[in-house]
């Protein structure tokens, strides 16, 4: 099937760099969301992105204009959507609210995606109404920049709407592997217990966050290390997949760290609250 237009859900940060590398791709983009300023916000920190590629000279100013031209939005779906990628919070209800939108609004060939992180594409698939046609694309934070997408099929997700996916990951310049339907999958899976014991280090006393993160940048080669990344993604987030991987494999490893629950608790989240293991100005 060939894509050229999509309609992105959510016009938070995931969906908003998401919207932006599919219009510098050259396809018709629609961007949802709740309300007018959640869509306006959206479109500014595209135009912002957009903006600094100018400066640096990645892109000329005649690809902003036209990128930003291919961008639509509106608080209403886009019923001639070849594809829709679902972008909204982690919460199966909300979810579940917007795959049945989309299953009544669009065409009955659309593609429907989710870019969830952690939930499952097996059940978000049946509640879609068109499982053979859903499939999950989880995109890496900031969208723009990082190259990976988890191509995550379910049961019922068919060979067709696996090679769109693959092909329209492939023309947004990413790199498209094909993981199974697990909690986590495999990103998450590695990525959180790792977090989660960097912060068993803090709790423990073992050392200071500023400590752990040099350890594992100067010794182990990450570019960031595991509680400033915490911090970048959410703790909010992070606590959440946590509990996910808990529920789903019912192995204590993956037992959320209590420091991590009392800042969640505390509205500590990180950079989007100021403060997590870092203070943000």
């Amino acid at each position: 099937m060939d894509v050229e237009k999509i309609q992105v859900v959510g016009a938070g940060q995931m969906g908003s760099g998401i919207a932006q590398v599919a219009a510098q791709a050259g396809l018709s983009v629609h961007l949802s969301d709740l309300d007018e300023d959640a869509i306006e916000k959206g479109l500014e920190t595209i135009r912002k992105h957009l903006a600094r590629s100018v400066e640096k000279e990645r892109i000329s100013q005649d690809e902003m204009d036209e990128a930003l031209g291919r961008t639509a939005s509106g608080t209403e779906y886009a019923p001639d959507a070849d594809l829709a990628i679902e972008a909204v919070v982690e919460t199966i209800e909300v979810k579940k609210v917007v795959f049945r939108d989309l299953d009544e609004q669009l065409g009955d060939e659309a593609v429907l995606a989710t870019n969830t992180s952690s939930l499952s594409i097996t059940e978000l698939g049946a509640l879609s109404g068109r499982p053979e046609k859903f499939i999950g694309m989880h995109f890496f934070n900031p969208v723009p920049l990082m190259k990976l997408v988890e191509i995550v099929r379910g049961p019922e997700t068919g060979d067709e709407t696996y090679r769109t996916a693959h092909e329209l990951t492939e023309r947004l310049g990413k790199e498209p592997v094909e993981v199974q339907d697990f909690p986590g999958f495999v990103s998450n899976r590695l990525l959180m217990p790792m977090i989660n014991e960097a912060i068993y280090c803090v709790m423990e006393g073992v050392a200071g966050p500023e400590e752990v993160d040099t350890v594992m940048k100067l010794g182990m080669g990450h570019q960031i290390g595991p509680l400033a990344l915490a911090d970048l993604i959410g703790l909010d987030t992070c606590l959440h997949v946590m509990e996910v991987l808990h529920e789903g494999f019912g192995d204590s490893k993956y037992r959320s760290c209590p420091l991590l629950k009392r800042y969640v608790a505390a509205g500590r989240l990180g950079r989007k609250s100021g403060h997590g293991f870092y203070q943000y100005g």
